[in-house]
């Protein structure tokens, strides 16, 4: 088959809606259909309904064709106004043609979105004039109608929706808004008459109010216009929720509400509650306050006495007790005894005579319970109580660690004295009950003894508190510690180098509790030998060695450090001896030099000299041991003397030498006991170099 299309341009689609006259709620099938010359090439239709709708080609009962697509919907007032627009797109030589057609709905349906406004709002005075207003969509248009809510149930004021009208009763009024398809009704407008917002009510759940109790406080206002209840506020939990209750006669109340514990700190606290009412765009504020009287024990009991601190037996004194109560409390004195309390008198202010000392207090009662005061101390003695020092151990030791502690009496144990000692001042004070009832307060120490703590003397003192001052009384006790020997130490006297045969003391001391007892030792090549017991060593002497001596007591020993005793003769007689030949031979070098000299000059005074040079070779024949002492003088050549004198020598310049001779030798002419005793003597003098 083919197809032959004689048109100019495509042919316009149609849309079909079934039903006339449209309504919100009816479901309607729409369909859009097209001119199909080719069935086999029909027109593509689009809308702008369901875009899925499936197209369909019919025959007509005239042998043409048709396309069409539809689609089954349920209208709503939003379809009113709507435009369907459907488009329908041929094929031509190879492209295309496009013709569309659109449809608009118009669907009554029933009144929406109606609301009613009144101006003045808020609060007003009886008789004001008031305009109405009320508006709402429908179609066919709504008619209106205002009520107002009463009591005895809604009363019809005036038709239309622009309507002014006296109000002489305030309340919640309302429009209605109507038409063949339905009604609306509005939400609610308010008129409150009244020139000032209504005061919010306080109230209480339980009457007498008593410490301890759960009391749910609630604060409440009348509401005339529940949509636009009163905002409440109060000094209470800030976040209470606002509850807008109806209630039985048809009013409405809005209302906050909080459940606390009562305690002693809410007798007399002040709950403020406030709500604020919208009035012409802005708001008129009313504030209700309730005075809490809560009842509650005693609390916060205390007691006095004037003059406090030690007393003399017989003195007077005032006694003084306070409380908080509600009711007031009953005021009883007591004195604590080792048989228990004895009840002295009543009132809050009372003068006793006291024989006796010891803790006072007063007993605070009403119908809800009693509290005690603390102690107030009554201390019969003239003067302090000294402290005690009192240390565990007998027998001390160094090493040993003790707990030392500084004890007082303490006649009130709420008021103890104030210990201060000379250990450590951080010590914690501690007040302790006795087995017989009595209280004491201490303080203690952990030390580790040594040496220096032996003869410590530890004091510590007791402040009382007395009458607004205070005495003190102070106790001290001096360490007896026992240690090891210390710092021992030996000496010798004579000091220094000694002549064998002499007699030397050694001498060691050290310091030790108990006293020590001495050893001394003398260092050998077989290793250290006992050579006496006791502090002091004396002997004679015949060589000299190393000592020393050891402290010993029942802690411990100490040893001394080595002393070394040295023989005079030995090595110290061997370094003199031969510093003095070295003395000695550089004295004749330098004679025989002189001599040499002079016999190249002067013949006859080489000759006169030969005897002198003699004589000192034959003292140098002398052996070492009989060398003495040794002095020449020489005489200086005077150029201008033209005599020789042997008296005539001027200046002289004399060399000594010194020699140790050893004791070797019996020879009748020494005349000296000791051999470093002798002294030799020769003068040289020089002659004139002109002499002959």
């Amino acid at each position: 088959m083919i197809c032959l299309k004689i048109i100019d341009s495509p042919w316009r689609p149609s849309i079909n809606i079934p039903v006339g006259d449209l309504k919100e709620h009816q479901s309607v099938t729409i369909s859009c259909s097209a001119v199909t010359p080719c069935p086999h090439s029909p027109p593509e239709l689009t809308w702008n309904l369901q875009q899925d709708s499936e197209r369909q080609t019919e025959k007509n009962a005239d042998g043409t064709f048709t396309t069409k697509i539809q689609e089954t919907i349920t209208l709503s007032d939003t379809h009113d106004g709507y435009n369907i627009s459907c488009s329908a797109r041929y094929p031509v030589n190879g492209g295309s043609k496009t013709a569309e057609t659109e449809v608009t709905l118009s669907v009554s349906y029933a009144p929406k979105d109606t609301s009613a406004s009144i101006s003045p709002s808020g609060l007003l005075s009886a008789g004001s004039w008031v305009e109405l207003s009320c508006s709402s969509r429908a179609k066919p248009p709504a008619s209106f109608t205002w009520f107002r809510n009463s009591t005895e149930g809604p009363i019809k004021l005036s038709e239309g929706n622009f309507s002014s009208i006296n109000v002489t009763m305030g309340g919640q009024h309302y429009c209605v808004a109507t038409n063949p398809l339905g009604n609306d009704t509005s939400p609610m407008a308010c008129v409150s008459i009244k020139d000032s917002p209504w005061s919010p009510s306080i109230n209480i759940s339980v009457g007498d109010l008593k410490e301890h109790q759960s009391v749910t406080i609630s604060c409440s206002a009348v509401t005339p216009c529940p949509h636009s209840p009163p905002e409440l506020t109060w000094n209470l939990q800030q976040d209470s929720e606002r509850q807008t209750e109806k209630n039985t006669d048809g009013t409405f109340t809005t209302k906050i509400q909080e459940t606390i514990t009562l305690s002693d700190t809410h007798d007399g606290y002040n709950i403020s509650c406030s709500a604020r009412y919208p009035v012409n765009g802005g708001s008129k504020t009313a504030e209700t306050e309730v005075t809490l009287s809560v009842s509650y024990a005693p609390k916060d009991t205390s007691a006095s006495i004037s003059p406090s601190g030690l007393l003399s037996a017989g003195s007077w004194v005032e006694l003084s007790c306070s409380s908080r109560a509600k009711p007031p409390a009953i005021l009883s004195w007591f004195r604590n005894s080792t048989d228990g309390p004895n009840k002295l008198t009543e009132g809050n202010f009372s003068s006793i005579n006291v024989t006796m000392g010891g803790q006072h207090y007063c007993v605070a009662t009403n119908p809800l319970g009693n509290d005690t005061s603390p102690m107030a101390c009554v201390n019969i003695k003239d003067s302090p109580w000294s402290p005690s020092i009192n240390i565990p151990v007998g027998d001390l030791k160094e090493h040993q660690s003790v707990t030392i502690s500084c004890s007082a009496v303490t006649p009130c144990p709420h008021s103890p004295p104030e210990l201060t000692w000379n250990l450590q001042q951080d010590s914690e004070r501690q007040t302790e009950k006795n087995t017989d009832g009595t209280f004491t307060t201490k303080i203690q120490e952990t030390i580790t003894l040594s040496d220096t703590h032996d003869g410590y003397n530890i004091s510590c003192s007791a402040r009382y508190p007395v009458n607004g001052g205070s005495k003190t009384a102070e106790t001290e006790v001096t360490l007896s510690v026992s240690y090891a020997p210390k710092d021992t130490s030996a000496s010798i006297s004579p000091s220094g180098l000694v002549s064998a045969g002499s007699w030397v003391e050694l001498s060691c001391s050290s310091r030790a509790k108990p006293p020590a007892s001495f050893t001394w030792f003398r260092n050998s090549k077989h290793g250290a030998v006992n050579v006496s017991v006791g502090q002091v060593y004396s002997f004679n002497v015949t060589e000299g060695g190393e000592f020393y001596c050891e402290a010993t007591n029942d802690l411990g020993t100490q040893r001394s450090a080595v002393i070394i005793l040295d023989i005079k003769g030995n090595h110290l007689f061997l370094t003199l001896l031969l510093a003095s030949i070295i003395v000695i031979v550089l004295i004749l070098l330098m004679i025989m030099i002189w001599c040499f000299k002079s016999k190249r000059s002067n013949p006859k005074q080489t000759q006169n000299q030969a005897g002198e040079e003699a004589d000192v070779e034959k003292a140098a024949d002398i052996p070492e041991e009989e060398i003495h002492y040794g002095q020449v003088n020489f005489c200086k050549k005077e150029p201008e003397a033209s005599t020789v004198s042997l008296q005539g020598c001027g200046e002289q310049e004399t060399v000594y030498a010194q020699v140790k001779a050893s004791n070797a030798g019996n020879s009748s002419t020494r005349t000296h006991d000791r051999p470093e005793d002798l002294y030799a003597q020769v003068n040289v003098k020089e002659l004139h170099r002109n002499h002959t």
